[in-house]
């Protein structure tokens, strides 16, 4: 039904259901500057994607309610969060409202006939589309984009132009209750980076093998004339672009590839390294970005620029310029000499990588990471052994009890009094909090001049960065 489905004439309204996920609060935005009446729903609203709607004067009602489908729309679109009984979804279906998913809604409204750059992986997808997306933009090239964050040169998540290429963050999740495709399947891939494959989304997916095979069938959708890009220091990136039936640019920092890179220093705070295309200097550049995980992100972005034939000057001036994204090591402040950090980071991996990146750009100071455990895989005890590893770099960890833990089975659940623990063994200074009311007092008690603070979550984490951030203000005062 969804995919033959009349598109609504402008002006008439559309509700969307999980409006505050950032995929979803993009597409909002695209219809709301495309003239429709935009309305949404979630249980889930606060900061950066709350002010970005509010900016936008899209009303969002909380939680989820029958009574949010009156008036009826013309048009719903539903959120991978929405489930089947949800009460907003029941009534939907009761109604006969039509109904698309966020995947579907993008490429009805947004990325036909356009050609598509999709960035997947497990990690890096949302700052190396916004720094393709930036160099697209300083090469004349008015790229459209959705991507997963709001990237701080636009200011927004999104861009409708009237540009040939569309730059879309493409993940590996399911799309809906009612379509359990991968979402980045209903995209149409032209151009795409594959930056990591590992284990994630253990509510969905079963084993590595499961995500493997979801990446296959990206790969193979890629025509002949398309492109793939690849980080090749991922073994599992390494194998499966075997089977790509397109050509393929290889990128890598340890591995022989296409691209990769050389003389990596630090001047005035600044990353400075080379990079090299065919084992000859491509472009020298500068960014304010740090950490390896960073620079692939970098690489990534570089090659697509590559394949378009942008000018090499072209993408180190983007480079260069480029600010990076909200919620990725994103300076919140300084606080009588205390630095905040925010930071997306959940997977072990990514918690590793960024603890590492932050410790090492901030050598002299002691770092004290502040942990929460929410998304659907760190709640589970499928990762427990994994983070163990993954605060090797810091000095003191912080970690509050997980939030909605009753949804998760009892068998299954993550523990963080059993990682504090762990943690302790490893010789690291780790203290657990029940809530997070504790948790706050008590890294305001355990902080002191010099320190950095890095908070890491993929959601609101009880509004803890704003809450830190106003109590240290008041204690400098």
């Amino acid at each position: 039904m969804a995919d033959s489905l009349h598109i609504p004439p402008t002006h008439a309204h559309i509700h969307i259901m999980g409006i505050c996920g950032v995929g979803m609060s993009s597409l909002a935005g695209i219809l709301k500057e495309k003239g429709y009446t935009i309305t949404g729903s979630d249980q889930n609203n606060y900061p950066p994607i709350s002010t970005f709607l509010e900016r936008l004067s899209i009303p969002v009602k909380q939680g989820y309610s029958p009574s949010n489908l009156y008036p009826p729309p013309d048009l719903a679109i539903v959120g991978n969060v929405i489930t089947r009984d949800n009460p907003e979804a029941c009534e939907l279906l009761r109604l006969g409202i039509p109904y698309l998913s966020m995947p579907q809604a993008l490429k009805k409204f947004a990325m036909e006939r356009k050609k598509s750059v999709i960035i997947a992986g497990t990690h890096g997808k949302t700052t190396t589309s916004a720094l393709a997306a930036w160099i697209l933009e300083l090469a004349g090239m008015n790229p459209s984009f959705v991507i997963g964050g709001i990237a701080k040169n636009f200011n927004s998540n999104f861009k409708l132009s009237h540009g040939p290429y569309f730059i879309i963050e493409g993940d590996e999740y399911d799309t809906a209750f009612f379509d359990k495709r991968p979402k980045f399947l209903h995209y149409g891939p032209y151009v795409t980076a594959i930056t990591s494959i590992e284990f994630d989304h253990a509510d969905i997916y079963k084993g590595i093998e499961e995500i493997k095979e979801s990446f296959r069938r990206l790969i193979e959708m890629i025509p002949a004339e398309g492109l793939l890009c690849a980080n090749i220091d991922d073994p599992a990136v390494a194998d499966e672009i075997k089977r790509a039936r397109c050509p393929s640019l290889t990128y890598a920092i340890k591995a022989e590839a296409d691209l990769t890179i050389r003389d990596i220093t630090m001047s005035d705070g600044r990353t400075e390294l080379s990079i090299l295309k065919g084992k000859k200097e491509y472009i020298r550049v500068t960014t304010d970005l740090y950490g390896n995980h960073t620079i692939y992100n970098i690489l990534a972005a570089v090659s697509i620029a590559s394949h378009f034939k942008i000018r090499p000057e072209t993408i180190a001036e983007a480079i260069t310029t480029f600010k990076g994204v909200k919620r990725r090591l994103e300076l919140i402040g300084n606080y009588e000499d205390i630095l905040v950090i925010d930071d997306f980071a959940h997977h072990p991996t990514s918690v590793r990588e960024t603890t590492k990146a932050v410790k090492s750009y901030h050598k002299d100071r002691r770092l004290v990471a502040v942990f929460e455990p929410r998304s659907n895989s760190s709640r589970r005890n499928i990762f427990q052994n994994a983070y163990t590893s993954s605060f090797d770099c810091a000095d003191l960890v912080i970690l509050p009890e997980p939030p909605m833990m009753e949804k998760i089975p009892f068998s299954e659940r993550f523990s963080s009094t059993k990682l504090t623990t762990d943690l302790k063994d490893r010789g690291i200074e780790a203290h657990y909090f029940p809530n997070n009311d504790d948790l706050l007092d008590g890294l305001l008690a355990l902080v002191k001049p010099g320190d950095v603070i890095l908070i890491m979550s993929n959601g609101a984490f009880d509004h803890i960065q704003q809450r830190l951030v106003h109590r240290l203000k008041e204690k400098s005062l």
